[in-house]
């Protein structure tokens, strides 16, 4: 006998969702706070940190398939999402330094509407139900745009940035989507290598962007600053709070809980990060614009997001 959806899934998958919702949200409010270190180098250290983190489940699941379980075609893949991880994390870093943290939370949040333009060119059908969605999220950025002041903390490139995050994720997140659901590749066969080639990118991007180096002595330029005392603790929990608790967390409640519970609850990480940087800095950035616009932002992502999972399962129904 099949038991229900809710009491098949056990206590302790909601308790480790909200842990990772937690995790994942706190992860702004430090990368802002760690300001004295360019963003670029911010974010390769960040992926350095938990690519060190991913590695011994990656030793342990690659000896278990082989080599020959990952083909050519998968490390292009694997390359290209790296690119894409990189992009996403830079932007959104260096957004961080150009607008409110609830704003840059917000716009990098956006990633279910840009998925709704790039439908037609990977097959998928653009309903009415998307149109709609992707339309009330507009509504509402132009909207908390309203609260961009000259001289201000909200600024229109620092939220272009954090919207740059959420085009480029899409292509990691459908990049993980084939090589996890379609060729059934281990999370961190998959996780690891994405996310140390995205530490390289993004180290290379440093030094030519930002003047950091390998020699230098000055732990904020240097490409390996992180490993100095001061910033040690830093990077340690971005890669065990959001890195590990947080996305690996995700990955695996998706045994028990619904992929469409968990989208639509990450959604709201830009209410919990907004409430963990009022907590942390005593401040926070919310102009009366932002308060009208945002849950409409917030609205059009789940309205998009609950339209996908309607036909995706109009799809499995036709198969």
């Amino acid at each position: 006998m099949s038991e229900s959806s809710s009491s098949a899934t056990p206590l302790f998958a909601w308790a480790l969702l909200g842990v990772a919702l937690l995790a994942v949200s706190s992860a702004g409010v430090v990368l802002q706070a760690m300001s004295e270190v360019p963003p670029l180098l911010r974010a390769s250290w960040r992926m350095q940190g938990t690519a060190l983190v991913l590695l011994p489940g990656f030793i342990y699941q690659f000896r278990k398939i082989g080599s020959d379980g990952v083909s050519t075609k998968d490390w292009q893949i694997i390359l290209a999402s790296s690119v894409f991880l990189a992009i996403h994390f830079g932007a959104w870093v260096w957004s961080l330094d150009h607008t409110s943290l609830i704003h840059s939370l917000l716009f990098v949040s956006m990633h279910p509407l840009v998925l709704v333009l790039i439908m037609p060119a990977i097959g998928l059908a653009v309903r009415r139900g998307h149109l709609t969605g992707v339309m009330v999220g507009i509504v509402g950025a132009l909207l908390s745009l309203g609260d961009v002041e000259a001289g201000g903390d909200v600024t229109v490139l620092g939220d272009a940035a954090a919207f740059l995050g959420a085009v480029t994720v899409v292509g990691y997140l459908l990049a993980g989507r084939h090589l996890r659901a379609e060729r059934r590749m281990p999370i961190f066969v998959y996780a690891f290598p994405v996310t140390f080639a995205a530490g390289i990118w993004l180290a290379l991007a440093a030094i030519s962007q930002e003047g950091a180096s390998m020699a230098d002595a000055i732990p904020e330029i240097s490409l390996l600053g992180w490993a100095d005392a001061v910033w040690l603790p830093w990077i340690a929990y971005l890669s065990l709070g959001p890195g590990l608790c947080g996305h690996t967390g995700i990955n695996t409640v998706l045994r028990w809980i619904s992929p469409i519970i968990v989208s639509i609850t990450l959604l709201f990480e830009p209410v919990i990060g907004g409430i963990i940087g009022w907590l942390w800095t005593g401040e926070a950035t919310l102009g009366m614009w932002t308060v009208l616009g945002g849950p409409l932002m917030l609205t059009g992502a789940i309205m998009v997001t609950l339209e996908e999972e309607r036909g995706g399962r109009d799809r499995d129904a036709v198969s």
